[in-house]
Parts: C-alpha cells; structure tokens; sequence
C-alpha cells in the first residue's frame, strides 16, 4: 500500500487498515489463534467452556418458548472450534437443532475457509451482514468480538478534547499525534452523552453499530446477546488499546498487519449505551462466576471420572485457565441483553 507523505489516518481507521485490509490485513491473511497463532481464546483452552454456552443456549431458547424457528448467530468464529462443541452438545437436544438455524457471520475470507473446513458435515451458513438474517427470534454469540473493534480515542486536556490520530512518514514510519476534536458533534453523531463524566473517551464506532443493529432485531423478534470478552465495569474510560503477537505483547506501530490490534471492553460503557437505546435490559458477571453458575466444575467431575491421572490433570488445568482469578477467571466479563420483560438470568 502506498502512503503519501506525511499521511495522516484517525486512530481507528489505523487499525481498520492494520486488521482488515484485503491484502495485508492481520485477520484476513492467517489464523491468528491457538499455540501456532498469537493467542489462545477460551474455546482453545477447554470444550468445557463451549459446552457451558451450548446449556446457556438450550436454557435461554427454553425460557423464549421453545420456538419451532429461530437463529443462532456466533458473530467472528475464530477457528470454529466452539461451534463444533456447541453443535455435538446440541445433538443430545434433537427438538433444539431441529429448529435451530446455525449461523457464523464472519469478515475474515481466511477464517470462513477454515471455519468452513472444520464444520463442512454441520448445517451452517455463513452470512456478511446480520440484518439480513430471517425475522426469528435470535441468539447471538460474541465470545472475544468486540475487542477486536478498530477504536477512536480521545482527550481532554485544559477542556479541550484531542482525537488520537497516527501519522506516517512512510509505511515503516509511524507516530501518534492528536488533533482537536469537536465532541459535540460527534455525540450528536452518536446520540449519545459519551463524554459525561469522562477525561479519556475510549470506543469503537462499529461496536455500537453492531449493538444498535443486534438491540433492533431482539426488540423486533426477541432473542438476547451473550458477550464475553476481558474488559472492566469502571465508570471512567481509559487507555486499554494493546498489540499482540507470539503470544507476547507488541509495539502498534511496528510491523503492521502482523500484529493483532486490540482493546479491552468497558461494559459500563456498553450498559449506558444499550439503556439509551431502551426497552432493553442487561446482566454482567465475571467468567469464572457465569461459568461456576453454569456449572463447570460438576461438568470436569464428570468428564474426568475413570480417566487416568495425565488425562484428569489435563481437565483440571485448562479448567483453571478458565476460572482462575489470575488467568481468565475475572479478566474476561461476561454481559447479557435482552428485552427489559424479559426475566431470563441463569449465570448471572
């Protein structure tokens, strides 16, 4: 790609370049996941975590009436892996997947061929836009989709509020610089107060297209969005944006397109935002409390049952990577949205 000199790209058009440009794109030229990748998600660590969604899914379609037709949307399904769990567990509900309509959405034409692989004897599609998906009531999953969101950030600084911008003096050469920015303006654009009570603004412009366009269809046809991704519940935004590559930490800057580009959640930010919206209400809870509710330690017991010692301490360890406090445990957040009537709460 060639950049002219002193070329100047918003923060979040930076990483848009950097993540999913057709030609040197991160997500779209290879599969950043599992000990060959970069980063291992849950799915990666253990099929219990796959399995306790799979029961959350079964319950929640249950407490929606059972309907004889409805969606089922993971939004970015990695390498496949949780569908393909997901799917063997639904198999001991045969009414669940008889009217259950598999869906992935999915940007990266690497990933939907991997994806495509892993799952080619499964009943999925594959759709680019999610509103375009049937009218059926629909339950979305986003486990560690949000985070990989390009984000705008902003500061304040002497009551003027600066746009972190990153400027190139060639496609080797990059720096931060800010830019005045006009906040009014843009929270007339979003039609929401973003900056109440905040020095540091922190948001992806995508993520709460993607919150708004799910929020409309559960209104319209019922469903929820279970979320789980590492954030905070703080009131006050800050700086989380990171790169990582081999599993280690990396500068943003350098060696762009081989770098994952990523940012942790803020729910309170998320909560403020689907409350605006309304006729919407939500639940949050760490992973290791969602996943304890959901009971997987009574699911290791029973998997581990008969096994030998290797095999029983292999359950055991990637059980703890999921609910250790210094793992994953309280790292990664889980949220729940749904419609305000609806009373729905296992896990949380």
């Amino acid at each position: 790609m060639k950049i002219k000199k002193s070329h100047e790209l918003p923060l979040d058009e930076f990483i848009n370049l950097s993540l999913y440009n057709e030609k040197f794109g991160y997500y779209m030229k290879k599969d950043p996941f599992g000990k060959q990748g970069d980063f291992i998600t849950a799915p990666n660590v253990s099929r219990l975590f796959s399995e306790m969604i799979a029961i959350w899914i079964v319950s929640f379609w249950e407490n929606l009436g059972a309907p004889k037709k409805f969606n089922l949307v993971e939004l970015g399904a990695g390498n496949g892996e949780m569908m393909e769990i997901m799917i063997e567990s639904f198999k001991n509900f045969p009414t669940f997947l008889k009217s259950c309509t598999l869906i992935i959405h999915e940007k990266s034409p690497t990933l939907i061929k991997i994806q495509k692989k892993k799952l080619e004897k499964c009943n999925v599609s594959w759709v680019y836009r999610i509103d375009k998906i049937k009218k059926n009531p629909s339950i979305f999953i986003a486990n560690e989709f949000f985070d990989a969101m390009p984000i705008k950030q902003f500061r304040k600084y002497k009551n003027i509020w600066y746009e972190k911008f990153v400027n190139f003096e060639n496609f080797s050469k990059a720096s931060f610089i800010e830019k005045k920015a006009d906040i009014k303006k843009i929270e007339k654009k979003l039609n929401f107060k973003i900056s109440q009570n905040q020095n540091f603004i922190e948001y992806s412009e995508v993520g709460f297209s993607y919150l708004k366009k799910i929020s409309n269809i559960i209104k319209k046809n019922d469903g929820g969005i279970l979320l789980i991704d590492y954030g905070n519940f703080e009131k006050k935004m800050k700086n989380t944006l990171q790169a990582v590559s081999n599993h280690k930490f990396a500068n943003i800057l350098e060696n762009i397109g081989n770098a994952d580009i990523t940012h942790n959640i803020n729910f309170e930010l998320f909560k403020r935002f689907t409350k605006k919206l309304g006729g919407l209400d939500n639940n949050s809870n760490t992973q290791k409390n969602f996943l304890i509710k959901m009971g997987i330690k009574h699911r290791a017991e029973s998997l581990s049952k008969d096994k030998d010692f290797s095999r029983k301490a292999d359950i055991y360890y990637r059980l703890n990577r999921l609910i250790d406090e210094k793992q994953m445990g309280t790292l990664f957040k889980v949220m729940f949205i749904k419609n305000k009537k609806n009373n729905f709460n296992l896990g949380f």
